[in-house]
């Protein structure tokens, strides 16, 4: 942007000319530089403190209240779908809806919605990349409550893999690189309008089209995978849309005209169908396989989805080392691991109880009894052997023997 003043004294009725690419803009000086200060700009400044001051921690705050309710509402919705299966009701994986009439479910489902709420304020104050690896908590939160009230249990194999998941998660983001500033609608909008996420965008939406209508019928009830992948693909949408919308609403609370453009309305629109097909494929995955297996698979496949659509959409891999770039690698190694220990060995009796044990004190074997040496001076000792020798046991019956001539 280039200024140009056409009076150099900068008097009232001078005129100011704001150059910016091929556009002019005149501006006339209509009153002098107060010194007063506007009673907004103080209300302004305070806002504009509290945001750079704390709202890392506000969004570090709301992630945590978004796992809590998360992870509690993944309890609570299988309890209802447990009832509806005691009733007798067509099952969700049969395209049954009776769930919507199970008060146990709305509570789940409301839990779930005040989780996400929790979980679009945290994508607004707070980076992708520090929001997302806290979903690691709604993972062990479901998996100790599902213990208590579901009678769920996983093997010892099975823990090690949810711990293995969570930790490869975590490094996995912890070495991504840090997202790209984006802070107005228009600049979401020329992100989106990019070449590369737009093909990867459509190739994770016939990904999901094929999982929907050619393999779920087919596979979705015999493997837990299909229908904890289609959610996945389905969150790389979601969560963009609600990063769009947390950016939305920023604007519009710094009087920024975002009422007027069109994509925050897109993005509403995103946002429910991708909702509603999650929570649609979900409740189908908890009807029929274990909570203790569903969240922690669907945590990492949405985590890894997550992490690989911010990286395309905001161009992080300019800024990555060799380090992140190997810690990336290594983590999401880490991850695949997890999954095939939480998948593979689900249905072992594997726990502390029956595994080899150790003993630090063993009690040594008795020794061999040594040879009696007899010597040749001991002659009662040789006569009684003799005796005993020749002493026929009782056992033995008396041989007869006839000679014939």
């Amino acid at each position: 942007m280039e200024l140009r003043a056409g009076n150099t004294s900068c008097e009232n009725g001078s005129l100011i000319s704001l150059y910016c690419s091929s556009q002019e803009v005149l501006c006339q000086i209509v009153g002098g530089l107060s010194h007063e200060v506007p009673n907004n700009a103080t209300f302004d400044s305070w806002q504009e403190r509290i945001r750079k001051n704390y709202g890392f921690y506000i969004g570090l705050g709301l992630a945590f209240v978004s796992s809590f309710l998360i992870g509690s509402s993944v309890i609570l919705k299988k309890k209802g779908l447990l009832r509806l299966v005691a009733t007798g009701a067509t099952r969700a994986v049969d395209g049954g809806y009776g769930y919507l009439k199970d008060l146990m479910w709305w509570a789940g489902f409301l839990t779930m919605a005040a989780g996400e709420v929790a979980n679009f304020g945290a994508y607004a104050f707070a980076p992708t990349t520090v929001v997302t690896p806290l979903g690691a908590l709604s993972v062990l939160i479901s998996a100790i409550l599902s213990s208590y009230f579901l009678g769920e249990r996983l093997n010892l194999l099975g823990k090690l893999g949810c711990v293995i998941c969570v930790a490869g998660s975590t490094v996995m983001v912890i070495h991504a690189p840090e997202e790209e500033k984006v802070n107005t609608v228009v600049e979401m909008a020329s992100k989106l309008k990019d070449t590369g996420f737009i093909v990867f965008a459509v190739l994770l939406l016939v990904s999901c089209l094929i999982l929907i209508f050619i393999v779920a019928p087919r596979y979705g009830q015999r493997n837990i995978l299909v229908y904890i992948t289609i959610c996945s693909v389905i969150g790389a949408f979601s969560v963009t849309a609600v990063k769009g919308l947390g950016i939305t609403v920023k604007n519009f609370f710094q009087g920024l005209p975002v009422v007027r453009h069109p994509l925050p309305y897109i993005l509403s629109l995103v946002l429910a169908l991708s909702l509603s097909t999650q929570v649609n494929f979900l409740n189908r995955a908890l009807d029929i396989f274990n909570t203790s297996l569903v969240f922690p698979i669907y945590y990492v496949f949405f985590t890894t989805v997550v992490v690989t659509s911010s990286v395309i959409l905001f161009k992080e891999w300019y800024s990555m080392s060799a380090v992140d770039i190997v810690g990336t690698l290594s983590g999401f190694a880490t991850i695949i691991l997890g999954v095939f220990m939480l998948h593979a060995f689900k249905d072992l009796e594997v726990s502390w109880a029956n595994l080899p044990r150790t003993h630090r004190n063993p009690t040594p074997p008795s020794p061999a009894p040594e040879p009696r040496v007899i010597r040749l001076e001991d002659k009662n000792v040789l006569v009684d052997n003799i005796e005993l020798a020749g002493t026929p046991s009782p056992v033995e019956k008396p041989k007869v023997f006839i000679i014939h001539s």
